[in-house]
């Protein structure tokens, strides 16, 4: 799919904006407010892409959210293999901490690749992985699901039961709707999500964000 708005890209690939156009996007990692503390590699827009296969289901999510006003937030799509370099090279700086007391206040960074929360690939970088929460369609305020997105702890687990009855209605709703869709969860992250038959299972792509 060519678009005059948006740069061309790889045979695939499409721009949310063009399938789902009121979807609320805010790639955190095209800002200085995640866990690394910068505006990650790669990501030169707030511009949402994903497959085409992955993009037509989370439309199929976002209809059927608005039926009970509500919306997706997303905070990750498509992601370079040369921002999960980023990652890595900032996880060896053990000195680098700035937004630890926010993101992982309970893990030594040391630590972020053995507890598995940094990982040299990312289904990210396959197009078919989304991290998303769901928000009020009236305020845009996102519903309350008991940890902020990328937080790195047994809080932001599926099934973490420390968290109230309304905290685990919301993350149900969430993960029902998304796996009603077509896509599989990450146990570890109640906001992350993978296209079951996502169609480039073996391939990790770089180009940039733009």
């Amino acid at each position: 799919m060519w678009s005059a708005v948006f740069p061309q890209l790889p045979e695939g690939f499409v721009h949310v904006e063009e399938i789902v156009p009121d979807m609320n996007v805010e790639l955190r990692y095209h800002t200085s407010y995640n866990f690394v503390g910068k505006i990650i590699d790669g990501y030169q827009s707030n511009t949402l892409i994903l497959t085409e296969e992955a993009a037509t289901a989370l439309k199929q999510v976002q209809e059927e959210l608005e039926q009970q006003n509500l919306c997706l937030k997303v905070y990750d799509g498509y992601r370079p293999q040369r921002a999960v370099n980023h990652f890595i090279v900032w996880a060896k700086d053990l000195n680098d901490t700035i937004n630890k007391h926010i993101f992982y206040p309970n893990v030594d960074k040391k630590d972020l690749f053995k507890e598995e929360y940094i990982a040299a690939r990312s289904g990210h970088s396959r197009g078919s992985t989304v991290d998303l929460t769901i928000i009020d369609g009236n305020t845009y305020k996102p519903l309350d699901m008991g940890s902020p997105y990328d937080f790195f702890g047994h809080q932001s687990w599926v099934d973490y039961d420390g968290i109230t009855e309304k905290q685990k209605i919301n993350r149900q709703l969430l993960q029902q709707v998304m796996l009603k869709h077509g896509f599989r969860n990450y146990p570890r992250e109640w906001w992350h999500f993978t296209l079951n038959n996502e169609p480039f299972p073996d391939t990790y792509f770089d180009f940039p964000i733009k």
